[in-house]
């Protein structure tokens, strides 16, 4: 992936995300929308930001209440997205983002498209269907239903080539400064703008890249 602020014809909007995210997850239908309408001369780029990094330690009770209660605050303020708590009783949760992300990234090594598709599998597992995506087992049954390779996938799961991919885009999160997720970030004729995200209208979004693009 290209340095940011490279020179670039094309305006560039980065999606940065991270699988786990909550509200990366109440954000999608608001993320589809926005694409569906954005100019085709506009770039959409994704890009991991990575919450937690790698762990093994159950998660600390103060966390999963804090996590619980933001999905309460999710399900009361954007129309039409659930979780199922069921998670909570039926695993160990640990605070640990990186599997998940590493996952994203071997996936789209089998197939650069299969990225979106791997994001929307784990966050089905995780949040539909009480699944721990910070286990690799739940991670390869998630590259499975999507067609991916499973034995390849694990091997690419645990691979150094795959952890130096997700550390260069974290470096780019950084140089982003997309901090929190999910974060849109615009770059445009070498500058670059931060886009307001908005989980109930997309259109205020689109309004405001526009005003920067020109609308073209």
């Amino acid at each position: 992936m290209s340095e940011p602020h490279s020179a670039r014809v094309s305006p560039r909007l980065f999606y940065i995300y991270d699988p786990m995210c909550s509200w990366c997850y109440a954000f999608n239908k608001s993320w589809l929308s926005l694409q569906q309408e954005l100019s085709e001369n506009v770039q959409v780029i994704y890009v991991l930001g990575g919450l937690a990094p790698d762990s093994s330690e159950p998660m600390p009770e103060g966390m999963r209440a804090m996590i619980q209660h933001t999905w309460q605050k999710i399900e009361n303020v954007i129309p039409g997205v659930h979780f199922n708590y069921d998670f909570w009783t039926e695993n160990t949760p640990i605070r640990s983002t990186y599997p998940a992300c590493r996952a994203i990234l071997a996936a789209r090594k089998q197939n650069p498209e299969s990225g979106r598709d791997m994001l929307q599998a784990i966050q089905k597992a995780y949040y539909q269907n009480a699944k721990n995506p910070s286990l690799s087992k739940t991670l390869c049954d998630c590259a499975e239903a999507i067609g991916i390779d499973r034995a390849l996938f694990a091997t690419d799961l645990t691979s150094d080539g795959i952890e130096s991919v997700l550390k260069q885009e974290l470096k780019i999160a950084t140089k982003l400064y997309a901090f929190s997720f999910p974060s849109l970030r615009l770059v445009h004729e070498g500058k670059l703008y931060s886009i307001t995200v908005d989980y109930l209208d997309h259109q205020k979004m689109l309004d405001e890249i526009n005003t920067v693009v020109g609308g073209n």
